[in-house]
């Protein structure tokens, strides 16, 4: 893969004004990877003012050295290409940010402050890569640059970028830099949810997210970031579960991401038990966990506002964990059921609450995903959701018969609201007001007790035909 040519003229005209100039980060490792950047980094010997010189399309609003060049490219991850001085950072004492920095001379003072070797490589014309970064992308490893326990006290994000950088590379991370995270993991503290946020949902996107996770309880950030989680390490279920609480819930999100279910319903899979440490009453094939539903729903709000994820992102993936124990058995569910099933998550939720029962259920150990339980909860939740085959669809309402027609309300009206629809379902193209108008006026001379009769056979027949075909949707009886 190519450098674009933005980032080459970039380099260029640093050059020709006598600086030195790489492409860095990020961007190198994925070139060498062969996959195109999400974004590009240059690095250069050049001082910020300097840079603003060259390039008067830019700007400068940090403490860092950055100088964002804006580019007249129609690629997003070109429009702004971000200049960095050379620099070492001084002393963090928050565990993010460097107290200070200090300009360096040479690219690789400035490599050797990076986090990750494959992220400390600079290439131009040649690779400048003194921590042997190439070597690691080749054993798909992620290690520090120099001392892994400095590294992770400079700034304690690192130990999540690390986990993150494993899950969306598919790389596992080197021994030294593992046992580091494990020693410094109480630091991630320190750092603010926001950023915490952001890394989980990189973890939960990727296709490894059930991995990371893992790798969150096995480095030991998990009891600092979501302890709920955490405790149903070990718990044991009943005879309906063959893994414990915390298994159960990495196989089901592990699902949820095979059949690429979205990002609400990743967490609602990963959180769904979790508030079964909470309720469990007893030992062994009979314990049982009573409103685990409610508590882990609670649990999942406060886990997520906690972590200031979006209110409407909480409050959904919330509502799913609430209601992912609706009743599924066709013997019980009735309309009646489906409607209120319907009325509780709402029909634009629907979709995903069964996508986290499946999620639930081949977490299990469950061979099949759609069993006939849960295609007979769809065909009745799509058949009462469904517009009935009513009078409500007529263009025409009883009190616009009542004013045309000069008559009281009484039985006269549904007789005719009767045959229109039975006329409207044979041609649907009736169904305006103007002929309905005109087909009331007709029909009020008529033997209305006998046309009713007709139209309410048509009606119960056009009912039975769609809901054939909800059932042959669903495969069921």
């Amino acid at each position: 893969m190519e450098i674009p040519k933005q980032v080459e003229k970039i380099i260029k005209d640093l050059k020709e004004k006598n600086y030195q100039a790489y492409a860095v980060g990020g961007c190198v490792r994925d070139v060498l990877r062969n996959v195109e950047p999400n974004d590009w980094d240059v690095t250069t010997n050049a001082k910020p003012e300097q840079i603003k010189k060259i390039f008067p399309k830019s700007f400068y609003e940090n403490k860092f050295g950055t100088v964002t060049i804006l580019t007249n490219s129609k690629e997003n991850n070109l429009k702004e290409i971000e200049i960095t001085t050379y620099r070492i950072d001084e002393k963090y004492s928050d565990k993010r940010h460097p107290d200070n920095i200090k300009f360096a001379k040479t690219i690789e003072e400035d490599l050797a402050r990076r986090d990750f070797t494959i992220n400390a490589i600079a290439l131009d014309d040649k690779l400048i890569d003194p921590f042997n970064g190439q070597k690691d992308l080749e054993k798909k490893l992620i290690r520090t640059v120099g001392n892994a326990n400095n590294r992770f006290n400079e700034d304690a994000l690192r130990m999540l970028r690390a986990i993150r950088f494993a899950c969306t590379l598919d790389f596992s991370i080197e021994e030294k830099t593992f046992k580091a995270i494990q020693k410094n993991s109480e630091s991630i503290q320190a750092i603010s949810k926001e950023r915490i946020r952001d890394e989980l949902i990189k973890i939960l996107k990727s296709n490894k997210a059930s991995e990371g996770i893992n790798l969150l309880q096995e480095t030991g950030l998990l009891k600092y970031i979501i302890p709920e989680l955490d405790q149903g390490v070990g718990v044991s279920q009943n005879k309906h579960h063959i893994f414990d609480i915390y298994e159960h819930s990495l196989r089901s999100l592990n699902v949820a991401v095979e059949k690429e279910f979205n990002l609400e319903v990743r967490f609602a899979s990963l959180f769904h038990d979790i508030g079964k440490p909470e309720t469990k009453q007893g030992e062994g094939p009979d314990s049982t966990f009573y409103n685990h539903d409610y508590v882990g729903a609670k649990f999942t709000f406060k886990i997520l506002s906690r972590l200031k994820f979006p209110k409407k992102f909480v409050d959904k993936v919330a509502l799913l964990v609430k209601n992912h124990m609706f009743v599924s058995d066709p013997e019980r569910l009735t309309e009646a059921g489906a409607r209120r099933i319907l009325k509780r998550v709402g029909q634009e939720n629907i979709s995903d609450l069964i996508n986290l029962r499946i999620s639930d259920r081949l977490g299990m150990g469950r061979p099949k995903a759609r069993p006939y339980r849960l295609r007979k909860v769809e065909y009745l939740i799509e058949k009462v959701s469904k517009d009935p085959i009513s009078v409500k669809m007529l263009k025409i309402k009883g009190n616009d018969i009542m004013q045309l027609l000069n008559i009281e309300p009484g039985p006269k009206i549904g007789a005719i609201n009767d045959v229109l629809l039975s006329e409207v379902i044979e041609d649907p193209k009736k169904n305006t007001k103007q002929y309905l108008e005109k087909r009331t006026k007709e029909l009020n001379k008529e033997n209305l007790e006998k046309l009713r009769k007709l139209a309410k056979g048509k009606i119960q027949e056009k009912k039975e035909e769609e809901d054939l075909k909800i059932k042959e949707k669903y495969w069921v009886k």
